[in-house]
């Protein structure tokens, strides 16, 4: 697998690049964000997949992390793994609402990362054509029934992905569709965290429970409705249809 590495520290790149280099990848590293958008670009521009996965660090010398996932997502559907120091849930949720597809705090396990990057490529790449906006997408209990679902001013559309709170269209990622659409399929009923990562995620990685809390976090500030998701303690989520 082609991978792009995004680092600005030549040492901390080096480290990381040996150890992903013998697991098979095939790395390629931009120092900054000018660099990385050009790495992206030709392929991009060409129609296809410039690499299987791209790490990212936010710590970047000429521009903010953010701006480059922004500007990455609008080149191509690639996974994106933010890697920063970051820890704080409100710049994981707005890394997972530019289009980042995971977030990995710093300083992290290595094999926790080996198997982040290989989780996210594996759910990325029977939607590598999605961008989120078309298609079927995988993982989501059911994506390619034609009747839209209806909860309250909240309108699914599974066949094309779009989701509406009265009447106004509201851009989800691709996780956060797929997590909703599974919900929504049956309000009431309590999913189980483990069930919601085997279907959305289609892994059973433990590592997965924070990710899953930050997508919902991210899904009722997105729709601006905390009370539609109800986190069940103990157990996992279920979705409170609102009144009509």
């Amino acid at each position: 697998m082609r991978l792009l590495l995004v680092e600005d520290d030549d040492h901390v790149a080096a480290a990381l690049s040996a150890i992903l280099k013998k697991h098979g990848f095939d790395v390629t590293h931009a120092r900054n964000g000018e660099e990385a958008l050009q790495a992206v670009l030709p392929a991009a521009n060409a129609g296809r997949a410039p690499f299987g996965v791209v790490l990212l660090d936010l710590g970047l010398p000429d521009q903010d992390g953010y701006q480059v996932c922004g500007k990455i997502r609008k080149l191509t559907t690639t996974p994106v793994i933010m890697v920063t120091a970051r820890a704080d849930v409100r710049s994981r949720i707005h890394g997972l609402n530019l289009g980042a597809d995971d977030y990995v705090v710093k300083p992290y396990d290595t094999g926790e990362l080996l198997a982040r990057i290989h989780a996210v490529s594996r759910r990325s790449a029977p939607d590598a054509d999605d961008a989120g906006n078309g298609g079927t997408g995988g993982g989501n209990g059911g994506t390619d029934e034609a009747a839209p679902l209806r909860l309250g001013a909240v309108t699914i559309e599974l066949p094309t992905r779009r989701v509406t709170v009265a009447g106004a269209e509201v851009q989800l990622t691709r996780k956060e569709f797929d997590l909703l659409a599974l919900l929504a399929q049956r309000p009431g009923v309590v999913f189980r965290r483990e069930q919601i990562i085997s279907e959305v995620w289609r892994t059973s990685w433990e590592g997965t429970g924070r990710t899953l809390e930050v997508h919902v976090a991210s899904l009722r500030a997105k729709l601006r409705m905390p009370a539609l998701i109800e986190t069940v303690r103990g157990v996992g989520y279920r979705l409170v249809a609102p009144a009509a």
